[in-house]
């Protein structure tokens, strides 16, 4: 009888540690999309974009792609993201995908425009992008056109 008593506090105990690991975990881990204002991006490819990754303005993480889908009609993919409510954006505002490196991932970089221009309200698509760069497609290209020369 004690023997069930101690394993049953100890269990308790490892159950405790657990949830609040993952209560500290998901505190500070920015994966809510608490209060931000969302936008919608179309892009032609984009390629190893994922949900749930950054997007950054100046290299500073400012929100997080929240979705993908694909423009049945325009066949474009389209992203939704959510970004920090203190950020204003404009109709000027441009999007890039850019890697992280060789190896790395990528990302979704928001260059933001002019002050001057029409301000963008949450929901509004950025028109103005550039979807990811195919380097192996990019690396063939420049593969190939060595043999085309040598002919």
């Amino acid at each position: 009888m004690k023997n069930n008593i101690v394993e049953t506090l100890m269990g308790a105990i490892v159950l405790a540690i657990a949830g609040s690991f993952l209560y500290f975990a998901f505190s500070h881990a920015n994966v809510s999309a608490n209060g931000g204002k969302n936008y919608i991006v179309k892009f032609d490819k984009v390629d190893g974009l994922s949900v749930g990754g950054d997007v950054k303005i100046s290299g500073i993480k400012v929100g997080t792609i929240t979705g993908q889908h694909l423009d049945k009609e325009t066949f474009q993919a389209v992203v939704d993201i959510s970004i920090d409510p203190g950020i204003i954006l404009s109709e000027s505002t441009f999007a890039k995908i850019t890697s992280e490196g060789l190896l790395g991932g990528n990302y979704l970089v928001l260059d933001p425009g002019d002050d001057e221009d029409e301000i963008l309200e949450e929901g509004d698509e950025i028109t103005n992008t550039q979807g990811a760069v195919d380097f192996l497609g990019l690396l063939d290209k420049f593969a190939g056109s060595d043999k085309s020369d040598a002919k």
